[in-house]
Parts: structure tokens; sequence; C-alpha cells
């Protein structure tokens, strides 16, 4: 079975604003490679001005608030690094089985790698005029703005890529089962490289 891969763009950010643009990739993913039944919820973020779906499974839900918890808590230990989160999509097969034994092996038919970029803010040094301090807050806050404006507008394009992608990659997904697909989503760990690459990960890359 073919591995289907999507890179999605590279989006810089900062870690006050990952748990918002993790949220709104990650369950945009899940909506649109879910085939059974759900009762999808309209969800606005919290910092952007975009509203995404997800599929209103509350252990789901539970599920990419925990990987993502897990994420800020290495961005913390490794600030001001490129790093990616993957999610993987895959089958169970029975491996070899026997009368004593019966293992099963994950066959990955897609992958999808959210390319993040995460910085430090900018500090700025003291001022003895309160009146220029007040100046360069004023500048500090406009420049955060517009910032944040432009990776709303980063954001959207990496939804698009994700609906265009899901609309058009179909023929390698398994028959339709009654649940969500089974999957995985992989953050770095402290063993990975420089860019935050998931050895395991890439390893199941290189052998799709």
């Amino acid at each position: 079975m073919n591995c289907e891969t999507c890179q999605l763009k590279e989006l810089e950010l900062e870690q006050d604003e990952i748990k918002d643009v993790l949220r709104c990739i990650l369950h945009t993913i899940f909506f649109h490679r879910t085939l059974t039944l759900v009762r999808p919820k309209d969800v606005d973020c919290d910092l952007f001005e975009i509203t995404y779906v997800q599929c209103g499974l509350p252990d789901l839900e539970k599920e990419v608030d925990e990987k993502i918890n897990q994420f800020i808590a290495w961005v913390e230990k490794h600030p001001n690094r490129r790093s990616q989160v993957c999610l993987s999509f895959f089958d169970e097969k029975n491996k070899n089985p026997s009368w004593f034994t019966s293992k099963t092996e994950r066959i990955y038919w897609e992958q999808w790698f959210i390319n993040l970029h995460v910085i430090s803010p900018k500090g700025h040094g003291k001022s003895r005029s309160s009146k220029a301090s007040t100046s360069i807050r004023g500048k500090a806050l406009e420049e955060a703005s517009s910032k944040r404006a432009a990776l709303g507008l980063l954001i959207q394009e990496v939804l698009f890529q994700i609906i265009n992608f899901a609309n058009e990659k179909k023929d390698h997904i398994p028959p339709i089962s009654d649940r969500i697909f089974n999957h995985e989503i992989s953050i770095p760990s402290s063993s990975d490289s420089v860019f935050g690459w998931n050895a395991d990960v890439l390893r199941r890359v290189l052998n799709s």
C-alpha cells in the first residue's frame, strides 16, 4: 500500500500561538479524513479570524489537546527551533499469525507533516523617556498585530492546502469503516535532529 504524504507550508509563530494553530490544522485534517458519521461543530480561533470544523468527538479533542501540550513542553526546552508535528493514518494487519502469537503490523497509508518555526518574541530595551517608552510599546503592539494578521492569512493557505490534498488524494484510502481511522500524532523528542524531525517518523516515510 502506498503512503501518501503532504508537507504543509511552514508557519512562523510564537509559543502563545501554538495551541490555536495546531488545533485548527489537526482538526481540519481529521474532519476531512473521517468517513464515519459525526456531529461536526464550528469552532472560532481565539487569536485569529478563522473558523474551522471539529468532528465533535470529545475523545479526539482530548487527544489533540494532550499532544499539543506535549509539543509546547518540548518547545519550551528547545526555543527558536524548526520542528514538525506529524499526523499519520494507518491500517492494522495480522503479521505471521500462529497458534501461540498474533502480531499486528501498522500499514501507513497517509501522513501529514505540519512544519513550524517557533520563535521567541522580540524584547525591547529600557528607555529613559516615558514618552519614548510609550511610543516603542505602541509600535511593538502595531507590529505584533500586523504579524498575527499575516500569520492568519498563511494559516488559511494551509487550510486550503489540506482541503485540496484531501479532495485530490482518495484512491489510497482503505475501505470505509464505521469508526475514525487509526491514527497517531507524533511530536519531536529530545533525541531528534536540529530540525525537530521525529526519527521514528522519518524511518516510516523512507520505508513507505
